[in-house]
């Protein structure tokens, strides 16, 4: 048999008052986990930047003067490809690693101009055409021309100029 009474206590839950002191925990708990990330995220900053101040400045400062580019051009160069009746006209400059090399690198320009001549004329219009290509050509001619040169000067090389027909 079911009893049907109903005590009028268990129909509603049971609720419990929330205590002041734990609602002043809470927010002491809060404010203490805000001020210690944002502490420690100055110091993580601090710590990552190297925390160098005015020495990091001077330092930033004299790089900065000592980081200019140098470019050197070099006239057009207009080769025969390896295959048969296909032409390669391109343009580059050079970057250089280091102002201070730059007579030294004019004086050397025949050198330069003859072993990318001697590069480009061994190449075919395949091996060039893609972006792929133009790449590994970059990288090929950064290396003969420091070996034409005698040391590692130059940084970089830009293609100003690269037409094939």
């Amino acid at each position: 048999m079911v009893d049907e009474k109903h005590d009028a206590h268990s129909d509603q839950p049971q609720q419990k008052q929330p205590r002041k002191g734990s609602s002043k925990k809470l927010l002491i708990i809060i404010a203490s986990a805000i001020l210690v990330l944002v502490v420690g995220g100055f110091l993580a900053y601090t710590l990552l930047s190297g925390g160098k101040g005015k020495a990091g400045e001077a330092e930033y400062k004299e790089e900065k003067n000592k980081g200019k580019t140098v470019l050197i051009p070099l006239d057009p160069f207009v080769v025969n490809l390896s295959d048969s009746g296909r032409y390669l006209k391109v343009t580059m400059q050079f970057e250089l690693a280091d102002a201070s090399h730059q007579a030294m690198v004019t004086q050397k320009i025949p050198n330069l101009r003859d072993a990318v001549i001697t590069l480009l004329s061994s190449k075919s219009s395949e091996s060039v055409s893609g972006p792929e290509g133009k790449f590994q050509l970059k990288d090929e001619i950064l290396l003969r021309a420091n070996q034409a040169v005698g040391k590692d000067v130059f940084r970089n090389l830009y293609f100003t100029d690269f037409v094939m027909q």
